[in-house]
């Protein structure tokens, strides 16, 4: 094990202290070395380190008069939690045995979203390595990991880390998250890492004690934001594109899902996205595999996909909520608070054909036009990420019910081939495949009694504030929220649930074997509707989907003879003109 150098960035401090213990010896038995800084405000040890520091060994810092120390912000381990002490990690102790692997582009792939601690009945890596079989079977590309990283409590959704550099302990620390990446690559699966960089959980966060990390100016309605832009924000920068990199290379992470990067304030020349995209872009080089960055914004900007010679961030991909809402009321009907914009079939179709829905068009919701065009002569599809559910959409309805408890299982079929062969790429929540009904909810697990108040009132409050029945709001505190939302894999084995897994592994199957449903050119595909029958025609290349969203039978004449290659419900041909039922859908290629 390489010995780490200790080194710590607290510009403000006077005195910075290293203390050190043996890992298993007694709390008490400490030994501090003192450390002086440079002139960028990085303190180092003065003085000899023990000879156990060569080990794995527990240590923090004592800031000025501090009595107790407190945590590295560049931890890797807090296997007593995020108060205690860090713990030593050498990255490159494992015997990785991806040698062959060489990532995957993201053009063409499809993603799996899964939550490492609701997953499983057991809830940790070690133990999703066993899934992963299934993922395989499916036939998805990519497994996107909600957040990991180190937070105080057993449970919540991720959102709330306080060590960026550390792997949360329940799931299995860093060791075994390099086993479960190492196992997908096994297996061929690319990994994609949730990050969260525009803000830090209300709970065990020291480190505004070290230095300026945080800035009120940037706030959000999730606390004080990061100092990307004032007085010391290279150093705080530093530690975001550090921490990228910690994931890309130490943990041979193929990717990176960038959390709400519309909440990252910052007004310098260069943008911290750019920045991003240009250091990923050099390790991408290096490593000899692609890297895709994709963020998750509501702005409905191409800046973010637009490459950095053409004035844009040159992130790889977005997410696309249009696509979700213009589906979602389609299957559903739908159309209170943000769903109001997307009430029509067309829609849908408009989402088809430019990507957005809102392309400075009025948003009723806001109250102001939203969004602009996406340029569909240069861009690719594949840059856009869509769904039918995820764990935003799912987890912020009041009682965190999937859409397969608000459809029937013709609608959700009907949902993932239009999701799934849709240009873009798809995402898939965990459970999706075969209709859970397994709620995801919002859990959290704060010990302070406080905090655990204010977050289950605070979220009463939203919800009565939307004129929602907060009855029917579970308490994300009470340990039957965190149960309830765990995957009940029985389900995959009933009739319904086998049927319905069949049907997505064959549209994924006809998604690979057909390249014109992923031809990432946009003027290579047009979509049609009708509201008042309610049908949806989406033409790629040789391909057409028919689908009817109605609950009565619809007629739709093709603009070609077709060869059907999969029904979903009630579909039938004769010559160019499809008859659907109620929820019904069919997939063609050209006689």
């Amino acid at each position: 094990m390489t010995t780490p150098d200790f080194a710590v960035w607290a510009p403000l401090r006077n005195r910075v202290a290293l203390v050190l213990r043996p890992a298993g010896k007694p709390e008490q038995d400490l030994t501090v070395v003192k450390m002086t800084p440079d002139e960028d405000g990085w303190w180092r040890p003065v003085e000899e380190l023990p000879d156990f520091a060569e080990d794995d060994v527990r240590y923090g810092y004592l800031l000025d008069d501090a009595s107790t120390p407190i945590p590295d912000p560049r931890s890797r381990r807090q296997p007593e939690g995020v108060h205690a002490l860090s713990q030593t990690f050498d990255p490159t102790g494992y015997d990785w045995s991806d040698f062959q692997w060489y990532g995957r582009q993201l053009a063409g792939g499809v993603i799996y979203e899964l939550h490492v601690g609701t997953f499983t009945p057991a809830g940790t890596l070690i133990s999703a390595v066993d899934k992963l079989d299934h993922l395989v079977d499916l036939g998805v590309d990519f497994i996107e990991l909600m957040p990991v990283n180190a937070f105080n409590g057993t449970h919540n959704w991720g959102y709330d880390g306080v060590y960026w550099y550390a792997v949360h302990e329940a799931y299995g620390g860093p060791l075994a998250y390099q086993q479960f990446v190492d196992a997908c690559h096994h297996r061929g699966l690319a990994v994609i890492q949730d990050v969260v960089y525009n803000h830090f959980g209300p709970s065990g966060n020291y480190l505004p004690q070290y230095g300026p990390y945080l800035t009120d100016s940037a706030a959000s309605t999730w606390g004080a934001g990061v100092n990307l832009d004032g007085e010391f924000s290279d150093e705080v920068r530093r530690y975001i594109l550090d921490n990228a990199r910690m994931w890309l290379r130490d943990y041979h992470v193929d990717g990176l899902r960038l959390d709400a990067v519309h909440a990252l304030y910052d007004t310098r020349a260069v943008h911290l996205l750019e920045d991003l995209a240009i250091e990923t872009e050099a390790l991408s080089a290096a490593l000899g595999k692609p890297l895709p960055l994709i963020a998750e914004s509501d702005l409905n900007d191409p800046r973010l996909i637009t490459s950095r010679e053409a004035g844009g961030y040159g992130l790889t991909a977005q997410w696309s909520d249009d696509f979700h809402h213009a589906l979602y009321v389609s299957l559903t009907g739908e159309k209170s608070g943000y769903y109001a914009d997307f009430d029509s079939v067309a829609a849908l179709a408009k989402v088809f054909e430019q990507g957005f829905f809102h392309t400075g068009t009025r948003s009723s919701f806001r109250g102001r036009t939203h969004g602009q065009p996406i340029d569909t002569r240069r861009t690719p599809t594949w840059r856009l990420v869509v769904c039918s559910d995820n764990h935003d959409q799912i987890g912020n309805r009041a009682a965190g019910e999937r859409l397969s408890v608000k459809i029937n299982r013709r609608q959700l079929a009907l949902a993932a081939m239009i999701t799934l062969l849709s240009p873009f790429t798809p995402m898939i929540f965990m459970g999706e495949e075969w209709g859970a009904l397994t709620p995801w909810q919002f859990f959290t697990s704060h010990p302070e009694p406080e905090l655990a108040a204010a977050v289950a009132e605070g979220r009463l409050a939203e919800f009565a504030a939307m004129d929602w029945d907060t009855a029917a709001v579970p308490n994300p505190q009470d340990p039957a929220t965190f149960g309830r939302s765990k995957l009940d894999w029985s389900e995959l084995e009933t009739q319904a649930g086998q049927e319905l897994f069949e049907v997505q592994r064959q549209i994924l199957r006809i998604r690979r074997d057909h390249p014109d449903l992923t031809d990432p050119r946009f003027d290579q595909g047009s979509a049609t509707s009708n509201q008042k029958q309610g049908w949806l025609l989406v033409e790629r290349g040789q391909m057409i989907i028919a689908a009817n969203f109605g609950a009565v039978p619809a007629e739709v004449e093709l603009p070609f003879p077709i060869d059907s290659l999969l029904e979903v419900g009630r579909a039938a041909l004769n010559d160019q003109l499809a008859e659907l039922g109620a929820h019904s859908a069919l997939v063609g290629k050209r006689v």
